[in-house]
């Protein structure tokens, strides 16, 4: 009689186990960024926040459509390139994830944005900054950071306005943001009044920038500013101090204003000329900035960026828009994030028609004493 009644429990038990598992759904939501080549750092940076972000959303045992949900995190290396940035998010689409966390770089964003759009599944990126990326009016696409406008414009204020800067060199590494930035900071320099003495060309893979500097050096300007990113940056400000150019103001956006550059700079006091720009305001002045970074530098010590913040906002905004709409359907939940009023680590996030968010803030920031200090 004990054997059969603990035999009828055991199978009670398996029942209940088996109906919660039934009644369990699993929903992938995919990231996609360089996890190699010289941009890896951002990456990690990037998955770091949206594996944290999934892991705080199962923490909290979220219902939708009267299902138990337990997100998955589907993460895929773009390497920067385009061509493998749309195989990337062709890959999720075949996967059926339900969002999509990214990419970081706006030339496999902006690619990318067309692949998600004919397959019906949003992306949120928190990174990629060329306007371009919402031209095209696709009802999928949102970015929750300042675009280039206000970068490069907001950059060409402060050296004319400020600095009181008279002539500048361009410098850019050809790819979407690169050559964005930089454009958007030549128009409105130019506009109020600054000389434009010399624009030079290099590739987002290059090391050795001498003859580009030696080219710019004879022109005597005032500042260089640069459409690019840190693996390039560090070293460009390096051969600046060889050549003698300790003096020369140097400018970039978003892709030069990390952590990192300080280590890859090496010692040069050029790194005390920086003056860059992020989209977003700084870790101590986002709305829940302090306490998040106190948890990813626990969680991940030494690998924090720029963008973690904003790709745990934008998984959080993915699964906000999930709850309201009552599914995990991109077809039915879509529709809510333009609806979008989330209070976010790195603001209160609501977006324009277009995806674009509102009321973007920006942070100037310099480098002293080999540390990253906001100006603003």
């Amino acid at each position: 009689m004990q054997l059969k009644l603990k035999l009828t429990v055991v199978a009670a038990i398996a029942a209940i186990s088996s109906l919660a598992a039934a009644q369990e759904q699993v929903v992938k939501i995919g990231h996609v960024a360089p996890m190699s080549g010289p941009q890896a750092s951002y990456g990690k940076d990037n998955e770091n926040g949206a594996r944290m972000a999934v892991e705080d959303l199962n923490a909290q045992g979220i219902t939708i459509g009267g299902k138990k949900i337990k997100f998955e995190l589907m993460a895929e290396d773009d390497a920067a390139d385009p061509k493998q940035g749309t195989a990337a998010a062709q890959k999720l689409c075949d996967a059926k994830v339900a969002g999509v966390v990214g990419h970081l770089n706006s030339g496999t964003t902006i690619p990318a944005s067309k692949v998600y759009n004919d397959c019906g599944i949003p992306h949120v990126t928190g990174a990629a900054t060329n306007p371009n990326l919402t031209k095209p009016g696709y009802k999928t696409t949102f970015r929750i950071i300042a675009n280039d406008n206000a970068l490069g414009a907001g950059l060409a204020f402060y050296a004319v306005d400020t600095l009181k800067l008279k002539t500048v060199a361009i410098v850019d590494d050809r790819t979407a943001y690169g050559q964005g930035v930089a454009d958007v900071f030549k128009k409105t320099a130019a506009a109020k009044g600054m000389k434009v003495v010399d624009e030079q060309f290099t590739t987002d893979k290059a090391t050795d920038f001498m003859a580009i500097l030696t080219a710019i050096k004879s022109k005597n300007p005032d500042a260089i500013f640069f459409g690019g990113m840190h693996p390039q940056a560090a070293p460009m400000l390096r051969q600046m101090e060889q050549l003698g150019m300790a003096n020369v103001k140097y400018f970039g956006g978003d892709g030069i204003c990390t952590q990192e550059i300080i280590q890859l700079a090496a010692g040069a006091k050029t790194l005390a000329n920086v003056i860059c720009a992020e989209g977003g305001s700084s870790i101590a002045k986002m709305p829940g900035g302090i306490e998040w970074k106190k948890r990813y530098d626990a969680k991940y010590p030494g690998q924090f960026q720029i963008y973690s913040p904003y790709t745990y906002d934008a998984t959080f905004l993915l699964v906000d828009a999930m709850k309201r709409a009552n599914s995990v359907d991109p077809k039915v939940y879509t529709p809510e994030l333009l609806k979008a009023n989330f209070k976010g680590v790195t603001a209160n996030i609501s977006f324009e028609p277009n995806g674009e968010i509102k009321n973007p803030s920006m942070t100037l920031s310099v480098y002293k004493d080999g540390k990253k200090v906001a100006l603003n």
